[in-house]
């Protein structure tokens, strides 16, 4: 009876409308009991005709004789079934919901080749995205917009491709804490999209939080854990800071600016100039927050206006329909991954705060995301999996193996710049260019592209 329960709920689910927000990897809000009840006899008072899905089904393999019968509630589904459709379901939603907004939203013109683009189109496009954040055009801003829309760069087509998953959870902070929804693009100026991009001075995550800062907006960082590379508790905690930072200047250009390289130098930049705005004070801040917030307005340009330039984004590497289960327990992923079809690869990009691939759920609960396919195989095997506790922990009771895979995950991440070479990175990090080589599987020291990212082991 629980199981028919479990597989109408879901059918349900799968087929009530949900808004743009119901789509996050991780949404806070409960639906309300009346409101369920209310779809689940509405839905029951349709054709019964109406399918749960747009398309066809084809029929379910004939079950076992001792499982549940093919019904009006199960139609048919199992729970794997069920769980594989919503999936698919959730994964065009998003896709829609992406290819929607350059449609309808993004100004479409006949002018798309960087070299051949008047300064005045730029100028008005940038106008046309009507952002709370001044998103003025210079010379120094076009500078930044044709290194993000260089189609030989092959950036922005990755970060496009990453922004289909870390995008939507960004946005619905940004949106539940009243800011503006551009500021999405700090994260690829910070981290290129990536969660667990570590920078040579130790900011960590996507939104590049340095320890004492990401502390100090409750984020858990030890040996274990690191919030900063977890894509939702990182957000949280950035749009507080953003808030504060907005608070001191009422200026999202200065605030922005502040992000980058602390409000002390900012206002030190004010004092020294004389100056109200980021241009005023521009030749006062430190090197590289003159190029912060030009750098933001083109990302901002190339994340709206790629598709003008001929630019399209890779096939995201995450799946994009997931979910989120509490785990109360002591787990190791490796439980997961050798006993459902899951590879340990994917389960460490959906949960990259975990340093150790350990989720140490000992006096509290701790989030564990899992792709939208795999939750119902998962709750199936829980009792194999945890049951798996002692075979993949017993290593890391011992405080010297703790410390040895410590070593083998940790690792700087170093992104290419214009003019970087190989020898000049091996010797910032003092290592070899053969280690460089070595670590990063290249072929050729000579060949390196802007915007690649270049791993150096032990730091």
């Amino acid at each position: 009876m629980m199981r028919k329960l479990l597989i109408f709920a879901l059918l349900v689910a799968f087929a009530a409308p949900v808004s743009a927000l119901d789509r996050s990897p991780r949404t806070k809000k409960k639906r309300n009991r009346k409101s369920r009840t209310e779809q689940t006899q509405n839905a029951a008072s349709q054709d019964s005709l109406r399918t749960v899905c747009p398309e066809p089904v084809e029929a379910a393999e004939p079950e076992p004789a001792d499982s549940l019968p093919v019904n009006d509630i199960t139609l048919g589904l199992t729970a794997e079934q069920a769980d594989s459709l919503l999936a698919e379901w959730r994964e065009r939603q998003r896709q829609d919901a992406y290819s929607e907004f350059f449609k309808h939203y993004i100004l479409e013109d006949s002018t798309a080749v960087v070299d051949q683009t008047p300064d005045s189109v730029y100028a008005q496009r940038l106008r046309n995205l009507a952002s709370p954040i001044q998103l003025p055009f210079n010379a120094i801003v076009k500078g930044y917009i044709n290194r993000y829309v260089d189609p030989r760069s092959g950036t922005i087509s990755r970060i496009l491709g990453m922004s289909q998953y870390y995008f939507p959870i960004i946005e619905e902070e940004l949106l539940r804490e009243g800011l503006p929804v551009e500021l999405r693009a700090l994260p690829i100026i910070e981290s290129a999209l990536q969660p667990t991009a570590v920078s040579p001075a130790g900011a960590v995550g996507l939104w590049q939080f340095m320890p004492t800062t990401g502390k100090s907006y409750g984020l858990e960082i030890n040996s274990l854990v690191d919030e900063r590379r977890d894509p939702l508790r990182a957000t949280e905690a950035a749009c507080r800071f953003l808030k504060d930072l907005y608070a001191i200047y009422n200026d999202w250009t200065l605030a922005i600016a502040a992000y980058n390289c602390g409000p002390g130098n900012v206002n030190k930049a004010i004092a020294r100039s004389g100056g109200k705005t980021f241009w005023e004070i521009y030749d006062y801040l430190p090197r590289e927050t003159r190029g912060y917030v030009p750098a933001f307005i083109g990302a901002t340009y190339a994340y709206a206006y790629h598709q003008l330039h001929h630019i399209e984004p890779t096939e995201a590497p995450i799946p994009l329909s997931v979910d989120t289960l509490h785990i109360n327990r002591l787990m190791h992923l490796n439980q997961i991954a050798s006993t459902i079809d899951l590879p340990l690869e994917t389960l460490r990009q959906l949960n990259p705060q975990y340093k150790l691939d350990i989720i140490p759920a000992t006096t509290k609960s701790y989030t564990l995301v899992l792709p939208q396919r795999c939750v119902t195989q998962y709750i199936a095997h829980e009792p194999e999996i945890m049951a798996k506790d002692s075979m993949y922990l017993k290593e890391y009771i011992n405080p010297a193996n703790i410390d040895k895979k410590k070593l083998e995950r940790s690792g700087t991440i170093y992104v290419v710049k214009k003019g970087d070479t190989l020898g000049a990175i091996a010797r910032r990090y003092r290592v070899t260019t053969a280690q460089l080589m070595r670590w990063n599987k290249l072929k050729s020291a000579h060949k390196l592209r802007i915007g690649q990212r270049l791993r150096i082991e032990g730091r």
